[in-house]
């Protein structure tokens, strides 16, 4: 009979959800390779976590008991569907986009209270997120509300694990979906020229993608941009508030902000893991770890591993980029960095531009979200 393992920590502790990035790197420091009943086995040492990253013959990312394209697949199938995906993130796409992402931007911030307090996620980030990927996507706004619905609800049940909760969250977005690619089949020549209906067009191999696969593209998409890009934008005005003179800096010198946003949120990650299994017996600090183990990878962690960025809370613009896993490594590595890149440099512009000042509030501190979100859960900031 197999001996339980012993758990060496708990990630849903109150200690931890105080402070996510400081329970990390005391891991880091303590035990970091450690088990748990909930995220199984977690690696976080930077080393650890690129080992993984650069093996995917030994560390899988089908993981998911949902299809997941091509998020959760192997080569060669991943190596077919991201040929597929990546041609929406190129230079040209970007550069069509901006103007569209700038102008939300812009009626975002112009509609923010001056010389008051603004809760900022529900106020700005939320929309922002919200509103620009039903813009790139080309889903019609009648959607901002039910997405952000969607998203609150999916982080409930994955933070408890119900399936039958999961299970709902994931059909109401299929639905969604399915009623938009059904639109545009019944449009014919009079559907929208854009990325779902050009999705509806793809070929793998010498077929065309199935609903199935167009849906599960466009939920990677959705989950990854609309949780993830709203928690950036919180947690960068929040660190410029509290730290004044990286605000200054950015304010007077506007071409430091992509190398500014990459490492403010190298020091307080947007988001917190990732998954995988073992399709071999292999050994992490010493521990013999089976075939078939499922592995939880803490970016927040690795990337502020003390040995290979010093202080982890040092912000510093000369940092070698190839170091950062902010949008991953190796085969899996974000797909839709560039995009994500391009809105919150633009959020960031503009916030700035049309404010003269972001500063903390001083009896209403910021509420941490709980893992598996990061970030804030909410952020009272003073703008004037």
């Amino acid at each position: 009979m197999n001996e339980k393992v012993v758990d060496d920590w708990d990630p849903r502790s109150d200690v931890i959800a105080h402070d996510q990035a400081a329970a990390y790197d005391d891991m880091r420091r303590r035990c970091p390779v450690a088990h748990s009943e909930y995220l199984h086995l977690s690696l976080f040492c930077h080393e650890d976590v690129m080992r993984v990253l650069n093996d995917p013959e030994t560390f899988s990312s089908a993981v998911s008991s949902y299809l997941s394209v091509p998020n959760g697949m192997d080569p060669p199938e991943h190596t077919q569907y991201r040929s597929i995906i990546e041609p929406y993130f190129s230079p040209q796409r970007m550069t069509v986009f901006e103007p569209v992402c700038r102008e939300i931007a812009i009626s975002l911030v112009k509609g923010l209270s001056r010389c008051s307090e603004v809760e900022l996620n529900a106020q700005f980030a939320q929309d922002f997120a919200t509103q620009i990927q039903c813009a790139f996507l080309g889903w019609p706004k009648d959607l901002h509300a039910p997405l952000l619905q969607w998203i609150r609800k999916n982080h409930e049940a994955t933070l408890t694990g119900d399936k039958i909760a999961l299970d709902r969250v994931a059909l109401e977005f299929d639905t969604h979906i399915r009623g938009l690619l059904a639109h545009r089949r019944q449009a014919g020549n009079d559907a929208p020229d854009d990325i779902t209906s050009s999705l509806a067009r793809d070929r793998i191999g010498n077929r065309l993608l199935h609903d199935d696969e167009i849906v599960s593209i466009l939920r990677n998409w959705t989950v990854g941009e609309l949780g993830t890009i709203a928690a950036c934008v919180g947690i960068l005005a929040h660190y410029v508030a509290e730290h004044p003179e990286v605000q200054q800096l950015l304010r007077e010198q506007g071409s430091l902000l992509p190398g500014a946003i990459d490492e403010i949120l190298r020091i307080r990650a947007p988001l917190i893991a990732n998954r995988r299994v073992t399709t071999k017996p292999v050994e992490f600090g010493g521990r013999v770890v089976p075939i078939g183990q499922r592995i939880t990878l803490i970016w927040a962690s690795a990337n502020r591993d003390e040995t290979v960025f010093g202080d982890p809370d040092g912000f510093r613009l000369d940092r070698d980029p190839a170091s950062n896993l902010l949008y991953g490594a190796g085969i899996h590595a974000c797909p839709g960095a560039p995009l994500a890149r391009l809105e919150l440099r633009i959020a960031m512009e503009e916030l700035l531009a049309h404010t003269n000042w972001i500063a903390l509030v001083a009896d209403r501190p910021p509420a941490n979200a709980v893992y598996p979100a990061a970030g804030f859960a909410a952020l009272p900031l003073w703008i004037e």
